[in-house]
């Protein structure tokens, strides 16, 4: 009987080798598969588990990402720092200094240490743009606990200088944004704050930062929060800017542990507050905000990353809530368009991993209470704005932790955008696309024949 399942496989690898032979996804992996189990191909030394296939990414954590399982990997970007064409990736720390992972172009990932210093802080965003327009790439970070906020000016060759004297003042920093808000051309800060006195003890009122980038000397900011912002109790988690009013101008979305806001830009950076054309149905802890076109008609629509509480026990309902862009102005609750859940996320992307057309989500996932590590889930998109749980075939099923923010940006050179998923206290993943290059790279074995049945004497 094993004979002839070898021959069979043999047969299936010839008929499957043929030229021109077009086959699906789904029908490869399946054949791999059966031919690895019977020995017949070699597989990466790293293999351990022969679970299903993902049909878009590889968790390429254990080989290309360096092991930090302790630290909390709150945020990263994706940037060059060193102009060598590939995208290096920044990691906002928590309790520790932050990391800068340089990129040899295949994917794989090398810790330049100490390159934004020793110092430990309590870092939960980081964001990048060329500040001081030298052509160079530069990094702001913010800080909570310790209230200091932190700007380093790149160099193009992979180093940098600490510059954090020209951000105008601390706070408790949760939030950050980075955008040309009143259209200089230069890029500018938004950082959203807090008023935490204890993990769930009182809130102190907290208001949101804007610093306008000098034009007269970039790289240098201008406090202008007074004059340009409204004077709210934000509570901020998380921002983002995006021309939610199409007018060519940059507004601005707070994701707040009270209340989610919406202000408009007047093109000058100055605010607006608008959330009453927000429909929040139910009270929510948002901890991120993303603008994305859902359904496909050319208005960008919100989506929120919510959390019961911060594992202080269940409060509030942590679905993650859609609000559609009706045409006139308005965000209509649309959230039964999304997979329904209970656990809570403090992150998530949008990106179309299926390669449709359609942005597609991945999303972090925690149990709360409990803070139990979750696997990351995946949403399709159906082009309409209706999302479905694929999560078993497009997540690896080793890429499980207390996820947190989600960076993204192609890492590995196949044009498409790889995935870097921060950790609270478990090693952060790396989600890569080209799965035949990674598998290609990875040293081989084979497996071990089972030995035939010893014949009686």
């Amino acid at each position: 009987m094993a004979r002839e399942k070898m021959k069979y496989l043999r047969s299936l690898f010839n008929f499957l080798g043929r030229p021109r032979l077009q086959i699906s996804r789904k029908t490869s992996a399946v054949v791999s598969l059966l031919a690895i189990t019977a020995g017949l191909i070699a597989v990466p030394a790293s293999t351990r588990i022969l679970e299903r296939p993902s049909t878009a990414y590889v968790d390429a954590t254990l080989t290309n990402l360096p092991e930090a399982p302790d630290i909390h990997a709150m945020d990263s970007v994706f940037i060059d720092v060193d102009h060598d064409g590939d995208l290096d990736v920044v990691v906002a720390v928590e309790y520790g200094p932050n990391r800068l992972y340089m990129n040899d172009g295949a994917g794989r990932l090398q810790w330049a240490e100490g390159a934004f210093g020793d110092q430990r802080h309590d870092s939960e965003h980081v964001r990048a743009a060329d500040f001081d327009k030298d052509g160079n790439m530069d990094v702001v970070f913010v800080t909570e606990t310790d209230q200091v906020h932190s700007l380093f000016l790149g160099n193009g060759k992979g180093g940098f200088t600490d510059a954090s004297d020209r951000l105008p003042r601390g706070s408790q920093g949760n939030g950050l944004a980075v955008g040309d808000v009143n259209g200089d051309g230069l890029p500018d800060i938004v950082v959203g704050n807090t008023g935490e006195l204890s993990q769930a003890g009182p809130l102190i009122r907290a208001r949101n930062f804007l610093w306008l980038n000098d034009p007269a000397r970039p790289g240098h900011f201008i406090d202008a929060t007074t004059t340009h912002l409204p004077h709210t109790d934000d509570q901020s988690e998380g921002l983002a800017l995006a021309d939610m009013d199409g007018d060519g101008d940059l507004d601005l979305l707070v994701a707040s542990t009270q209340r989610d806001r919406l202000l408009f830009n007047d093109g000058k950076g100055h605010f607006i507050d608008e959330s009453d054309r927000l429909e929040i149905k139910a009270p929510m802890e948002t901890r991120e905000v993303h603008a994305f076109d859902a359904n496909g008609d050319g208005k960008l629509d919100i989506i929120y990353f919510n959390v019961t509480s911060n594992n202080a026990g269940w409060v509030k309902d942590p679905q993650t809530r859609l609000l559609i862009n009706d045409g006139k102005g308005r965000y209509r609750d649309q959230s039964q368009h999304l997979p329904a859940h209970i656990f809570s996320s403090w992150g998530g992307t949008i990106v179309d991993f299926n390669q449709d057309g359609a942005p597609d989500i991945i999303i972090s996932a925690i149990q709360v209470p409990g803070f139990v590590p979750l696997q990351s889930r995946a949403w399709q998109n159906d082009g309409k704005g209706n999302f479905t749980d694929v999560t078993l075939s497009v997540i690896p099923g080793i890429t499980v932790g207390r996820g947190w923010s989600i960076g993204q940006g192609d890492l590995d050179g196949d044009k498409k955008p790889d995935l870097f998923i921060g950790q609270w206290g478990t090693q952060a993943r790396l989600l890569l696309t080209d799965i035949r290059r990674y598998f290609a790279a990875q040293p081989r074995i084979f497996p071990i024949r089972p030995a035939e049945p010893l014949q009686p004497d």
